[in-house]
């Protein structure tokens, strides 16, 4: 399952936008106000969980510099990677693209679409609040 945020322009230069995602604890600026909560558990790693579901691990996978930044799932049981992809417009603005893509069955990819959707929705908004 593949689900892409719009694209969302940022007043900052990509290398700006990279050193604030590069940042996990920062990811907590960007998640919904449904947050129940967020950890950063060490450089590479945080936990979060939204009401009603349960917390999530995840972890950098790899990341480009100043271009991407690729956070995957700690656990093998949900399978998924959220990447965001950074483009410079100016030196001083930046377009960021988050995606998700995740191996799922075809009754949790149902459940969990509509979810994720909003989810990406939100974090891609929040963008602007870096």
């Amino acid at each position: 399952m593949y689900i892409e945020a719009p694209k969302k322009t940022v007043s900052k230069s990509k290398r700006e936008v990279f050193g604030f995602l590069t940042d996990l604890k920062n990811f907590e600026v960007l998640m919904p106000e449904t947050i129940d909560k967020f950890e950063v558990i060490n450089a590479d790693r945080f936990l979060f969980a939204l009401k009603g579901m349960p917390e999530i691990v995840l972890e950098r996978k790899k990341q480009s510099e100043y271009d991407q930044i690729v956070l995957g799932a700690a656990s093998d049981k949900l399978p998924f990677t959220l990447t965001a992809d950074i483009v410079e417009i100016t030196p001083d603005e930046s377009e960021v693209s988050l995606s998700f893509n995740g191996e799922f069955n075809a009754m949790m990819a149902m459940m969990i679409k509509t979810p994720i959707t909003n989810f990406m929705g939100t974090l891609s908004e929040n963008l602007s609040k870096i």
